[in-house]
This record gives structure tokens, C-alpha cells and sequence, in this order.
């Protein structure tokens, strides 16, 4: 007898169904799937015993507005509705407290491909203007280490014509003598 291979995807699907089915049998949902109920059983087993492993699995808020939902939240919302369509989906929405709108956002903006949005227009003006302050005092501490560098330079060059004067001085005085 052949074994029939599931992928990952159809088994969070049909979980998904079984665990969106509302009155109806696990039966009946493994009949709709065309699969074996023991199938279906073993895997709801096994879900939820790894879901059991995870003692901080996000969960819905039933009494939060969905605005206020974290991201995790947006999806696992997502990841609960996205086989639902029509009035199931609607169903579920009602259940929850979302509406499909919201559910269409989410998706669009956890899809989408673009960063998330930039800093506002008032946030980048201060960063810029933070941004050229460091630039001037960089420039200004620059210019003193410059200074400094030079009149260094101009003091060890003293210091050595001191030498080189005293060394004559001396040289010339033991002539003298």
C-alpha cells in the first residue's frame, strides 16, 4: 500500500480547517480533504503537542482592539485566516473582532518587499541637523589638532636649535680656553 506523502502547507491547511470547523466532525472535515480521519487525528495530536512545548505562543486578543495588535499578533491573525474565504472568512473576522479590511492590510504590508517606512519628515530633520552639528565639530576639533600638530613641531625644532646652540657655545668656549 502506498503512502501518501503531505506537504507541510496542506497540513497547516487542514489543521487550520479542523481547527476552524466550527460543529462540524473531524469526519467530516477528513471526508472534504479526502484523507484518512486517523491521519487527521495523528496530526492534530502531534500539533498539539508541540503546541503544547510552547508555553509563550502568542495567542488573539479577544478584548484588544485590533489596531493595537502586535505584529506577532497580525500574524498569527494571518496564519489563522488565510484558507478561510467567503462566509467563513467573515465568520471568523466576526469572532475575533476584525474586519477583512484589516486582515488585507496586514497582508499587503507583511508582503510587501519595501522597507518599512522611514523616520517622519520631522524626525529626519533633526537627524540632519544633529548629522551637520557632529560634521562642524569634527571639522573644529580637525583644525585644532592641525594647530597643535604644528606648534608641537615648532617647539621640539626650538628645542633642538637650543641644543645645537648650547653644543657651539660650549664648543666654542673650550677653544677659547
Amino acid at each position: 500500500m502506498q503512502k501518501n506523502q503531505h506537504s507541510p502547507q496542506f497540513i497547516e491547511q487542514a489543521l487550520s480547517k479542523v481547527r476552524t470547523r466550527g460543529s462540524r466532525t473531524l469526519e467530516s472535515v477528513a471526508t472534504e480533504l479526502n484523507m484518512p480521519l486517523g491521519t487527521l487525528k495523528s496530526w492534530l495530536k502531534r500539533s498539539r503537542s508541540v503546541g503544547a512545548g510552547l508555553a509563550h505562543a502568542p495567542t488573539l486578543p479577544g478584548d484588544t482592539p485590533a489596531a493595537q495588535w502586535s505584529p506577532v499578533q497580525r500574524l498569527l491573525a494571518l496564519n489563522e485566516s488565510h484558507a478561510l474565504v467567503g462566509p467563513a472568512l467573515h465568520a471568523w473576522c466576526r469572532e475575533k473582532g476584525l474586519f477583512e479590511h484589516q486582515l488585507i492590510q496586514w497582508r499587503d504590508a507583511f508582503c510587501a518587499s519595501t522597507p518599512p517606512a522611514a523616520a517622519s519628515a520631522a524626525e529626519q530633520r533633526l537627524a540632519n541637523t544633529a548629522l551637520r552639528e557632529l560634521q562642524g565639530r569634527h571639522d573644529q576639533l580637525e583644525r585644532e589638532m592641525r594647530r597643535k600638530d604644528r606648534a608641537l613641531a615648532e617647539a621640539a625644532a626650538l628645542l633642538i636649535l637650543q641644543k645645537k646652540f648650547q653644543a657651539l657655545v660650549l664648543k666654542s668656549q673650550g677653544e677659547d680656553i
